[in-house]
Parts: C-alpha cells; structure tokens; sequence
C-alpha cells in the first residue's frame, strides 16, 4: 500500500527569502511555498520569482507545494503557469468554490508542461465550497483533474460566515465532516487548518487530537514550533503499530485463511479491520523512513 504521510504542513511565506532557505532544515512532512495570503500586493511578483525557484530545490523528500493567488486576482494566472513550469509536487488552489475550478487549473498545468507527479490541492474555504465539497471531491475519480488533497481553510470560512473560531471548534466541526466524508468518498486526503495563537502549545496540541480523533490526515501550520506536536499527533502510537500487525499476523494464520471474522485477544476482529491495519502500518513505514532519510 503506497502512503505518504501529511502529518504537519508548513506554510511559509514566499517574500521571505530566509524562511524559504530554511525550509528544507525542518521536519514537516510537507512544506507550502505560500504566493496569496502571506504576500503583500507590492510583493507578488518578487515572491513568485523566489518561489519558483526555490520549488526546484532539494528539499530532502518533503512534499513542495506552492500556494498562488487566486484566478480572479491580477497575479492568479501568471502564478499558475510559473508554478507548473516549476513542477513542483502540488499546486494548491485557493478559493475553489466548485469542481470546474479544479479542472481549469487541471488543463492550464498541462497546457504549461507540468510534470505527471504535480497534483492539485484545493483550499476549502469559502461557503460554496462547504455546500459543493462532493462534486468538488469527486473530480479525484478523473485523473486529468489531478485532484489529490482537500485543505481546510478555516479562518477565510470564519470571515465569510461570521461564525467565531472558539475552543473546541462547534461552529466549525459539521464542516469539518462535511468535506472528510467527502474526500474518503472519494479517495482523496484532507488537511485540518491552522490554529492562530502560535504561543499556546496546550491549545495546539487539543486541536490536533481533535483533527486526529475525526479522521483529518494532518493540519497546516503556521509555525516550525507547532510541527513536533503535529507529527507526534498524527503519528500512528506504538501500541497502534504492534495491534496493526497482530492483526495482519492473525488474519495470515492458516486456521483463519478465508474468515471475513476472527478472534483476537478476546476482541472481534473484521476484515475491515485488516485493511486499517495494513494504512496504520503503511504510513508507519512511510515516517520511519522519512526519518531515516533526515538523520
């Protein structure tokens, strides 16, 4: 089973030239070069030159994604075509209030001669992208869409519904599940969004359980301090691990051969719960050697 873990992703800013040489020092398993919000007007073009050029480096077998600006804003286009010449491993949309969104960014990457490995990540941010998380999700069944992420974007879906980012998150959490039924629909991950208070580990790491605990496979970040307790949260456990492969040990005994139902240590146990196992044990192995790669 291929697996590729998006436990902590980072954005970074990209005006700033010593975050961006920074980047490729940090443990976050992937890393978004960020053109829209983090970038002043006056800077826009400055920042998508820098980017571009620092998507072609090496970056240690981090995920590189590059964040442009919208369709509709006067750097939307251009940010779209440098990226795809770029290659990078995604390309994140922002704003995507519909699937057509995503198939227009789709034939623009291959009209501008990006590579087969750059992906498509979708912002979901704004109300229309609430109510269309489906549809939005479901281009992931076309391979032309390169559709492979949803993100949450939880500030900007604050701002236009006026509803309050408090603890806990009440008035957000039936969003939350709207898009992740949507994206294991359809075979794609999801990302949690940022928590704003950079000083408030304590908080933090509550949210990140909480992401964790409803089925998101990471959470953006807007800081290198927030990654270790993100790659901890979203890591499967040692007891985890060990219960993933007593299962998968079990289900391989000849006297189980067949079963669609066993017994293990006096607990029911389902084929369903096999294939679990096997993307416990997957991402597992994907971190492990991720950090064998880094030491």
């Amino acid at each position: 089973m291929l697996a590729r873990p998006r436990r902590s992703v980072l954005y970074m800013p990209g005006s700033n030239s010593k975050a961006l040489a920074k980047a490729p020092t940090l443990p976050a398993d992937a890393l978004i070069l960020d053109l829209e919000d983090s970038v002043a007007p006056d800077a826009k073009e400055a920042a998508r030159e820098q980017v571009v050029a620092a998507a072609k480096g090496d970056f240690g077998g981090r995920e590189v994604v590059i964040r442009v600006n919208g369709a509709h804003t006067p750097w939307g286009p251009d940010d779209l075509i440098a990226a795809a010449a770029a290659g990078p491993d995604a390309i994140l949309l922002p704003k995507v209030d519909g699937p057509g969104a995503v198939m227009v960014a789709a034939r623009v990457l291959r009209e501008n001669g990006a590579p087969e490995k750059t992906r498509l990540w979708a912002m979901m941010e704004t109300p229309n992208a609430i109510l269309n998380a489906g549809q939005i999700a479901a281009v992931a069944a076309d391979s032309a869409s390169r559709l492979a992420v949803l993100v949450m974007g939880l500030n900007d879906l604050a701002k236009e519904t006026r509803a309050r980012l408090t603890p806990g998150r009440p008035t957000m959490t039936a969003w939350l599940a709207n898009c992740l039924v949507a994206a294991r629909a359809h075979g794609v991950d999801i990302i949690d969004g940022v928590y704003n208070d950079i000083k408030d580990l304590d908080g933090f790491r509550a949210e990140c359980e909480q992401g964790r605990d409803m089925g998101l496979d990471g959470k953006t970040l807007i800081h290198p301090s927030q990654i270790d307790i993100c790659n901890e949260v979203f890591a499967p456990t040692a007891a985890e691990v060990a219960n993933a492969r007593a299962i998968i040990d079990a289900f391989a005994l000849p006297e189980n051969a067949g079963k669609g139902v066993i017994s293990l240590n006096g607990k029911m146990v389902e084929l369903l719960h096999g294939e679990m196992a096997r993307r416990t044990l997957a991402i597992a192995d994907a971190i492990a050697a991720a950090n064998r790669a880094a030491a």
